[in-house]
């Protein structure tokens, strides 16, 4: 199993969308094959170490994470969170 971490820094014209976006993630949920589970929200703490939006995913194997990053329910979101992201890190590790 892959699991995928997002986190991103929303630009602050956008910042009263968050609970659009974490609602567009959850909008992929039960239409890719192979994505097992999906998590999103908006960060609590606000902190100097904080990001806006967190994205945590976990797919059934390396395939189905690869099919993911050009599935048509993912598309338009990733699009969406380009255009409106300052800035975003990952982490994709493999749980066995």
């Amino acid at each position: 199993m892959i699991r995928h971490i997002v986190l991103f820094n929303i630009k602050e014209e956008y910042k009263a969308e968050i609970p659009q976006l974490v609602q567009n993630f959850y909008g992929m949920k039960g239409k890719i094959e192979g994505l097992l589970e999906l998590e999103a929200g908006q960060d609590i703490l606000g902190s100097e170490r904080s990001y806006d939006l967190g994205l945590v995913t976990l797919f059934e194997n390396r395939a189905a994470f690869d099919a993911y990053q050009t599935h048509p329910a993912h598309m338009p979101v990733k699009k969406r969170m380009h255009e409106v992201r300052s800035g975003s890190v990952s982490c994709d590790f493999e749980i066995s």
